[in-house]
């Protein structure tokens, strides 16, 4: 196995593990819900930074609407952030120069 060093591929794991963390701490994902009536601001970390709901779905009085409205915004906000995370690990894992990934 020659040229095969685990050393310096340990060492370029954790950078690239490094960077992943720093990626995750920086993404910031919005997504909505019923045209816009519901949004949710995330972060990498799952984190929910923020929630408006336009004021009309509130006077509707549509409790449950409003509560469904609310779970698929940050349902879809966590996917986003999924989506994001996926694509930061499939180059963190290209750069690793591993056979096969």
């Amino acid at each position: 196995m020659a040229g095969f060093d685990i050393q310096n591929m340990m060492q370029m794991a954790r950078r690239q593990y490094e960077a992943l963390q720093e990626k995750m701490r920086a993404t910031v994902v919005e997504a909505s819900a019923g045209g816009g009536s519901v949004v949710v601001k995330m972060d990498g970390s799952k984190r929910i930074l923020a929630v408006k709901i336009d004021p009309e779905v509130v006077k509707s009085g549509d409790i449950e609407m409003l509560q469904d409205l609310i779970a698929a915004a940050v349902n879809e906000a966590g996917r986003k952030v999924e989506d994001s995370m996926k694509s930061g690990m499939s180059g963190m894992l290209s750069g690793l120069g591993l056979p096969g990934l």
